[in-house]
């Protein structure tokens, strides 16, 4: 096998992968519609509350997290903060920078889609475990075969 083969078991690896991602993300924009959210919004809110200790929910920050451009998450920050689920001040430390975060509202909402969120996840954790561990073992075996060379 040469260095560029891909095998009929690593395409079937990337495709089950693919598809346990999609059925997660899936469930993910089901679950945020039914709030009256977009997708975009709900990973907004999620991603606020869920930066790593010492990190500020600031614009640049949360467009990182979303993979966004920057004035893409401020159009979403807009829509939130007129839906009241959150709200912008400025950073003590540095005025110039913008820190969002969320309402109690806010909260409360993303409360109630992350409960799904976790129990959707505890009940397929098993099978998305399975497909990245084929996907593993198959990459493992074609990085094997090409460091044999």
């Amino acid at each position: 096998m040469d260095e560029e083969s891909i095998s009929p078991a690593d395409y079937q690896a990337m495709a089950e992968f693919r598809y346990q991602i999609r059925r997660i993300l899936r469930f993910s924009e089901e679950a945020a519609y039914a709030t009256d959210l977009e997708p975009q919004q709900h990973q907004l809110l999620l991603a606020i509350k869920g930066l790593p200790k010492g990190r500020k929910a600031a614009v640049g920050e949360i467009a990182e997290r979303l993979q966004i451009r920057h004035h893409s998450t401020v159009e979403l920050i807009d829509r939130l903060v007129k839906r009241g689920l959150v709200e912008r001040h400025r950073d003590d430390e540095d005025q110039r920078r913008v820190i969002v975060s969320l309402t109690p509202h806010g909260e409360e909402i993303l409360a109630i889609l992350s409960r799904q969120m976790l129990t959707e996840l505890r009940s397929t954790a098993s099978a998305f475990v399975q497909s990245l561990n084929a996907l593993l073992a198959s990459t493992t075996n074609v990085e094997d075969v090409a460091s044999e060379k």
